[in-house]
């Protein structure tokens, strides 16, 4: 087990939403699930806790109840360095109730929130030239989902 992990609350849909991030990514399992005996506050066997892998981060979620949610305030950094790979994980994100957002950033259907950005912005936002530098981060700012190709023609002044 890695030193620190990404720990997510869940009122009753860890189990769920594990299996759900472990369709998407490449590199990822279930761990373990354990169950809530008897005399819990959820019914005998329904899922307490589900150790995962993320593209071999591991991640804990824990069915507590609806006391917390997630907010904009922490989200998940993925980088992708094609636009298939973008295309791929923003749709499959979204699938089943997610909300898309700004600049790359989305809400999938548990209200977690992912950035999904391909190494070449922070290469075009970093130019030399201001003017590029410039004209790149305009681009990003109208776009919801990430589109390297648009962001390549603002960056080359087309």
């Amino acid at each position: 087990m890695q030193a620190i992990s990404p720990f997510l609350w869940f009122d009753d849909q860890a189990e769920q939403a594990a299996e759900f991030y472990v369709s998407i990514f490449d590199n990822s399992r279930i761990l373990n699930v354990s169950r809530y005996p008897e005399g819990s506050p959820y019914p005998a066997g329904t899922a307490m806790g589900v150790s995962f892998v993320l593209d071999g981060l591991e991640f804990q979620a824990l069915n507590a109840g609806p006391q917390f949610h997630f907010s904009e305030a922490i989200s998940f950094f993925v980088s992708a360095e094609t636009q298939e790979k973008i295309n791929h994980l923003w749709e499959s994100l979204l699938e089943g109730g997610g909300t898309e957002s700004q600049c790359g950033w989305l809400k999938d259907r548990f209200g977690l929130s992912w950035q999904i950005v391909p190494p070449a912005l922070g290469e075009l936002l970093g130019d030399a030239d201001p003017e590029k530098s410039r004209r790149t981060m305009e681009a990003m700012m109208t776009m919801q989902k990430i589109v390297i190709a648009d962001l390549q023609r603002a960056h080359d002044g087309e």
